[in-house]
């Protein structure tokens, strides 16, 4: 029986601040699973917590184990970022040479040639926001003119938000593709086109996450899922995964309609796919909670991500191994509605593993050195 890695990326579960943390506007205190813990009277992931993540700092409700069941140990981002696309980069095998770059609001020209390009005769917003509140504030200004609402945040992105009764998804998705286009062209160094669907729900503006589409710069190196496929290995993107890599090394995409859906698909590829790599993006815990500061929503969806892992190792060979991991933070606790830079916890369980510690990495890129070694060698 071939062997088999499956990858599951706790999106924005970091586990204490970077070193470099100031320089992206946050401080030490950053901590998003301990901080999660604190403020809700601890985490149920009984899971987790026998791979050995209480080993990895003081998080109320999660015992520290004298005998783990998988290697545990803590990540550092070594990209100078901290966004999806460059954790995810990082993560197999990618570090980035310089950040992407951010905006408080994009150049009048690049406005002025995407309003030409789409025909859409104007926009509203273009300065850094919440989701939730921009569309909330320029709605119905939005009703009136049909302009779309453009903004961005102290990630690097540049975020298209229509009602979708007012201007089709499909309307929305070719405005998004336009943009990624003069960003390219133009070299602003944006990492993320991303398309912010919502309807009018009770009087009241709703996004409709299963509808988001992110469109993101191509990596412009190879990454360890590049060489999977040179090597004729399978590898299964479920979520955003594919949208991150710009479909690049992937060869089979799922896409989810949020966390609960991306765990089922996940369960049912390690029951039925036969893809070498199973990589697996939960979005919600940063898309629904840690960008809403909602610490309550974010610890319910740890915990049923916990609840899937023994179901995940039910149904996993003596070939198998299980990484959980994140690609940076996003602590409900803190200021701002923003990514917080910080380190990730990791954990690779296999059957019989006598788990250890590995200590504190220098880079995310240790998941592909992994998968490297294991699918590989």
């Amino acid at each position: 029986m071939k062997k088999r890695a499956i990858v599951v990326v706790v999106d924005s579960m970091g586990i204490g601040a970077m070193e470099d943390a100031k320089e992206f506007n946050d401080d030490s205190s950053c901590n998003t699973i301990v901080n999660i813990s604190k403020k809700e009277n601890g985490l149920s992931v009984p899971n987790m917590e026998a791979m050995g993540l209480g080993n990895l700092d003081d998080i109320i409700g999660v015992k520290k184990v004298e005998h783990a069941t998988a290697d545990y140990g803590i990540l550092k981002l070594k990209s100078k970022g901290k966004d999806t696309t460059t954790g995810h980069w990082e993560m197999m095998g990618l570090v980035l040479d310089k950040p992407f770059k951010t905006y408080k609001k994009f150049d009048d020209s690049l406005i002025n040639e995407f309003i030409t390009k789409t025909g859409c005769k104007g926009i509203l917003g273009n300065y850094p926001a919440s989701g939730t509140k921009i569309i909330k504030d320029l709605n119905d200004e939005h009703q009136k003119t049909k302009y779309p609402i453009i903004y961005t945040s102290s990630d690097s992105v540049f975020q298209i938000a229509v009602d979708i009764d007012l201007i089709p998804v499909e309307t929305l998705y070719d405005w998004c593709k336009i943009a990624r286009k003069l960003l390219d062209d133009g070299n602003w160094g944006v990492s993320r086109v991303i398309a912010r669907p919502y309807k009018i729900n009770n009087e009241k503006p709703a996004r409709i996450g299963e509808l988001r589409h992110d469109y993101s710069v191509a990596p412009y190196k190879d990454t360890i899922l590049n060489t999977l496929e040179k090597n004729n290995k399978k590898v299964l993107g479920i979520g955003k995964i594919f949208d991150i890599f710009t479909g690049s090394g992937i060869t089979e995409k799922i896409l989810t309609k949020g966390n609960t859906d991306g765990l089922n698909k996940t369960l049912d590829s390690i029951k039925n796919s036969d893809a070498d790599l199973i990589f697996t993006n939960l979005v919600d815990t940063d898309m629904l909670y840690g960008h809403r500061r909602d610490s309550s929503g974010y610890k319910k969806a740890i915990e049923e991500i916990d609840s899937y892992i023994e179901k995940f190792i039910r149904y996993m060979t003596d070939n198998d191994i299980l990484i959980i991991t994140a690609d940076h933070g996003c602590d409900p606790t803190y200021i701002g509605s923003d990514h917080t830079r910080e380190k990730v916890p990791y954990l690779m369980y296999r059957h019989n593993c006598a788990g250890k510690n590995i200590g504190t990495k220098d880079s995310l890129s240790y998941v592909s050195e992994v998968i490297s070694s294991y699918l590989l060698s």
